[in-house]
């Protein structure tokens, strides 16, 4: 089995790697290729239409630079930007650029590049996930080609943090694509970046390849210490934990069922770390049952997320009441509980009640609902919740399908899924509330409940006006009491990171910025008895 895994994993990554790096499949694999599992194809090399967590890494720590980045405490630094300043109104951001940054076709990296992001970002047909967090933003002014002004309606309260997450990019590359087409641009799927990456290939469903940029500015970091990284395409569990053993992959997310297992295996070490990202269930409600928020109320009393936490995750995450992690100072405390009592009476007041079977049924139709997940891994989590609702007599298929066509699924107006498993990574929670149920985000990429109400709107409205940093942590709280008081999500978990990494890596860091917030630290031991 492992030898035929082997085999399988080898040809995918090793196969055509980059022109002339490696001869043949059975050659060995060179000692500076980085080799990083992904379960699921990366999305894109284009941050303005991207939401999977890790093509977005990829985005900020190798193809591309921000203006800004996050130390290890989540605080804005100077990064592709070297200082800035506020205006005494604070009605202007003034940057000041980085001397020497070119994009990976030969041109200067300027002023010019960063009003287009920017404006392009808060372009509503672009679909930026964050396109709220820029509402304020007039225009960018670029004096010389080192600087540039944004000009702000009105003050925020503090640095945009955006400015950490959005990476430049190319002005004149992507000038000529229309904002609404911004999603199907040629560039998505062959980036040019100005990172200490730059991109190589893309075989689809296989794998992305980058190598190194070796003339990234010292100002900067200066050069990565690895030659290449690969993302890989690697969806099962055993297999990743098999590549892992056997050498072909350097870093791998494993399941905590066998974290124990790797912990015993001298070729890796696991790291158990922060991160940011609640998963739960989205509700349709545009059609039965969820169109009664007694329903919603119920499955949401039915789930036991304690055992969640010890059976699925093997504890290694906490049990969640709303959508923002408890370490953010905008998460609304809120006790979450089950109680199978309540969701019974909840049932059969809105008209679902028990049949002799012991299903639910309401006007001689079952209550049968289909879970709408991502293919990978064991799908413990959407088990335990079926095995829940189906003690409430709810009968619940689990549908597997892969991220492209789950996305696609969840994008399409109108909305035909019954119910999602899905999550929000924290550092996009605000975002992801507001592209989900906030008015004037309707029609953008993470519009997948379409759950709209003006009560709701007035309340997102507020967050976007507010002026202080206590006043916007008050909208947001006000925000989360009334998107619980609607239920159109209940979320499950807050999740805790585990990677298995091969013992051959040094310099690796994984925290609340990333996976890959290291990245270009990362470095390769030397083989025993080599030079």
């Amino acid at each position: 089995m492992l030898a035929r895994t082997r085999t399988s994993i080898t040809s995918v990554m090793w196969a055509g790697l980059a022109a002339g790096a490696i001869a043949c499949v059975a050659s060995p694999r060179p000692a500076g290729v980085v080799v990083y599992a992904s379960g699921t194809d990366l999305e894109s090399g284009n941050p303005l239409v991207t939401i999977h967590p890790l093509s977005r890494q990829v985005q900020r720590f190798a193809l591309f630079t921000t203006l800004a980045r996050y130390d290890s405490a989540l605080a804005p630094e100077p990064y592709a930007a070297t200082s800035w300043s506020f205006s005494a109104d604070r009605g202007e951001l003034t940057f000041r650029l980085v001397n020497g940054l070119r994009w990976h076709d030969g041109k200067p990296t300027t002023s010019r590049d960063v009003a287009f992001t920017l404006l392009a970002a808060r372009d509503p047909r672009t679909g930026y996930a964050r396109a709220g967090d820029l509402a304020a933003l007039d225009t960018v002014f670029t004096p010389d080609d080192s600087t540039a002004v944004l000009r702000f309606s009105a003050a925020p309260p503090g640095f945009p943090l955006v400015l950490c997450e959005l990476p430049v990019l190319p002005e004149h590359l992507l000038r000529d694509v229309q904002r609404a087409d911004m999603r199907r641009a040629a560039f998505n799927l062959a980036p040019v970046g100005n990172g200490p990456f730059k991109f190589v290939e893309r075989v689809a469903g296989q794998r992305w390849v980058f190598a190194r940029n070796d003339v990234f500015p010292a100002a900067l970091g200066g050069p990565p210490r690895v030659d290449q990284l690969v993302i890989a395409v690697v969806d099962e569990p055993a297999t990743k934990f098999a590549g892992l053993a056997s050498g072909d992959l350097d870093f791998a997310g494993i399941a905590p069922s066998m974290a124990a297992l790797a912990e015993r295996d001298p070729t890796m070490r696991v790291l158990d770390y922060p991160v940011l990202q609640e998963s739960g269930l989205l509700f349709n409600t545009h059609r039965a049952p969820f169109d009664d928020v007694r329903v919603r109320r119920a499955f949401d009393l039915s789930i036991d997320r304690e055992r969640i936490v010890k059976a699925a995750l093997a504890g290694y995450g906490r049990s969640a009441s709303g959508p923002v992690a408890p370490e953010s100072p905008f998460a609304l405390a809120r006790e979450s509980m089950r109680n199978p009592r309540a969701a019974d009476s909840l049932l059969d007041a809105a008209g679902w009640r028990r049949t002799p079977d012991g299903t639910r049924a309401r006007d001689g139709r079952p209550m049968a609902i289909e879970l709408l997940t991502v293919g990978s891994g064991d799908q413990a989590v959407e088990q335990l919740v079926q095995a829940d609702l189906a003690e409430r007599g709810v009968r619940m298929e689990i549908r597997v399908v892969e991220f492209g066509a789950f996305l696609a699924r969840v994008r399409a107006v109108p909305k035909t899924f019954d119910l999602l498993f899905t999550g929000i990574p924290g550092d996009l929670s605000l975002a992801y509330l507001s592209a989900m149920y906030d008015g004037r985000q309707r029609g953008s990429a993470l519009d997948f409940a379409d759950f709209h109400s003006p009560r709701l709107d007035s309340l997102f409205a507020r967050t976007r006006t507010a002026t202080t940093r206590e006043t916007t942590v008050a909208a947001w709280h006000d925000v989360q009491a009334e998107l619980a008081r609607d239920q159109p999500a209940a979320w499950l978990y807050h999740s805790r990171g585990l990677q298995g990494i091969a013992r051959r890596m040094q310099g690796v860091r994984m925290d609340l910025r990333g996976e890959l917030a290291s990245l270009s630290r990362w470095n390769v031991a030397a083989a025993p008895g080599s030079r």
